[in-house]
């Protein structure tokens, strides 16, 4: 669960996600939170892992301030409360309860995919912001409600990715956006780890990942959701032509009922995408291999690159930029965008990015079930 602007030309569009020098933005947008204080967050359920990491990072954070938290279960307050130090009074045994009491400028959730439409409907009607852990949701029917729920309440709704504060890929993206590889044809993206039993996850955790309603599918969806959403942003948010996905169990008496390992091609006019999510890779990896007319880069881990450019007669590996301050990681990306300084529009947070995203993941679901490609339009816009 970690940018800089672009180049003038699509500066708007992937603020958050790729550039290495700010630019000004076409147009401000508008603030929720005066920028001379903190926002104030709330954590909304603490059943994803993923929750483990956020405290500390508060701590250290100056751009966030921590008022509550929501969880029901008591054994989970417990174990955070006392890993962490926190206080009884930040929790709270449900959503709407924390938020009457304590305020927040946006949630940040941590509750199973599934109830992400849930803990944004809860928070909207607070006209309350919320970012959740990717991936957006489990179907397009819960996708397609939250984005109006956004659009009627005026809130911002984004989805962290770990990846997003990866200076490899904001690298990969800028070169993309500068040319550099000329025009893109292919671009496979391999992400994943042993699996979530074999790293040691939670109980809690595995129990609702392993659970297709409560997750979407296995590796397919955990993992899948990272290459749709660079790929989304390599191809300036066009939606793909098609997606054909195949899923397998390698590994049943672990996984029965969801997939550990998935192939999924999206093609493009004139590109494609294969993106290989897999909870059974020998070690964990979240790298990208991006191939252009002109040339190729591959990210290796958060921050180095090898490239290749037309004419030369050796690969070149070196070290990626650092983000610029403000958008190095998932709390002050969230600051600056309602403190007004970002436009989150089609950047790998934005929702109309991750729609998309939804949209290549839940095709790949059908397509590895029917055993057909799934063809693919624009949404609508309403």
């Amino acid at each position: 669960m970690k940018s800089a602007f672009l180049s003038v030309l699509i500066a708007a569009s992937m603020l958050a996600a790729c550039a290495q020098q700010p630019t000004a933005s076409t147009s401000s947008p508008a603030a929720t939170v005066p920028a001379n204080r903190p926002i104030r967050v709330a954590v909304v359920g603490l059943v994803h892992d993923h929750a483990l990491g956020i405290f500390g990072a508060l701590a250290r954070n100056h751009n966030a301030t921590l008022v509550g938290i929501a969880e029901s279960d008591k054994n989970l307050v417990a174990l955070y409360s006392q890993r962490f130090n926190l206080a009884s009074t930040l929790f709270y045994p449900d959503e709407s309860r924390m938020i009457e009491a304590t305020h927040p400028d946006a949630v940040l959730v941590y509750t199973s995919i599934a109830d992400h439409r849930k803990a944004i409907e809860i928070a909207a009607r607070h006209h309350v912001s919320a970012m959740v852990e990717k991936p957006l949701a489990t179907t397009m029917d819960d996708a397609l409600a939250i984005r109006r729920i956004a659009r009627e309440d005026h809130i911002q709704v984004l989805v962290n990715y770990e990846t997003t504060w990866y200076a490899s890929n904001a690298e990969a993206l800028r070169e993309v956006d500068k040319g550099m590889l000329g025009t893109v044809r292919r671009v496979v993206v391999h992400d994943g780890h042993e699996g979530p039993k074999e790293i040691g996850v939670s109980h809690t955790f595995l129990r609702w990942l392993t659970d297709p309603k409560q997750a979407g599918a296995g590796a397919m969806f955990d993992f899948g959701c990272y290459g749709a959403d660079l790929m989304t942003l390599i191809m300036h948010g066009q939606t793909p032509v098609s997606v054909t996905a195949v899923a397998m169990t390698d590994k049943p008496q672990t996984y029965p009922n969801v997939d550990d390992d998935a192939t999924i091609i999206v093609r493009y006019k004139g590109a494609q995408a294969v993106l290989q999510p897999s909870w059974t890779w020998s070690f964990a990896r979240k790298d990208m291999e991006v191939y252009g007319t002109d040339g190729y880069l591959i990210t290796e881990a958060e921050n180095r690159v090898r490239t290749r450019y037309k004419g030369q007669l050796a690969e070149q590996e070196h070290e990626a930029p650092r983000l610029v301050v403000h958008q190095q990681d998932s709390l002050d990306y969230l600051a600056a965008v309602l403190h007004g300084q970002l436009d989150p529009h089609n950047d790998l947070s934005s929702l109309s990015t991750n729609m998309i995203v939804m949209q290549i993941l839940t095709a790949a679901r059908e397509s590895a079930k029917t055993g057909r490609s799934v063809p693919l339009t624009p949404l609508p816009a309403s």
